[in-house]
């Protein structure tokens, strides 16, 4: 029996939903970066999962930006690291991050109006800009 890989302390995945690929990396490992596999692309079919709550599907979707499909499917690509196990682990680890980040909804903003003591060091600050101003122009100013 495989684990189910845990997002939150209410919500986990099940290994079974997330596909693994590998594929050839660029980067540094000399000739060996021609004939091994070390990379690794993952797919979390999004849109589908019976796993995550509608609302955290929704966010993730918000969130992931480019590496979400057409068709509903989140597309990680890992390639970091010379090793297959550890670019393995990476991409895993990047997977739960973006969930877990989208499984807590954003603390909705608070509108707030500013104090009377910030207008009023905003207010004297204009004063003494255009106090400062009026000190560099040539001709003399009687108030």
């Amino acid at each position: 029996m495989v684990e189910p890989i845990a997002i939150t302390r209410t919500i986990a995945i099940d290994p079974g939903e997330v596909a693994e690929n590998f594929i050839r990396s660029s980067g540094p490992g000399g000739q060996n970066v021609n004939k091994v596999s070390s990379a690794v692309q993952i797919r979390f079919d999004l849109r589908n999962s019976p796993s995550l709550p509608e609302a955290v599907k929704r966010r993730v979707a918000a969130i992931a930006g480019s590496r979400l499909t057409k068709d509903g499917v989140l597309v990680i690509t890992a390639n970091g690291y010379r090793d297959q196990p550890q670019n393995r682990a990476d991409a895993l680890a990047r997977l739960v991050a973006l969930l877990r980040q989208a499984a807590f909804p954003p603390k909705p903003r608070v509108a707030t109006k500013p104090t009377l003591g910030s207008k009023t060091r905003r207010l004297a600050g204009k004063t003494q800009r255009g106090a400062i101003k009026r000190l560099r122009s040539s001709k003399i100013i009687d108030d």
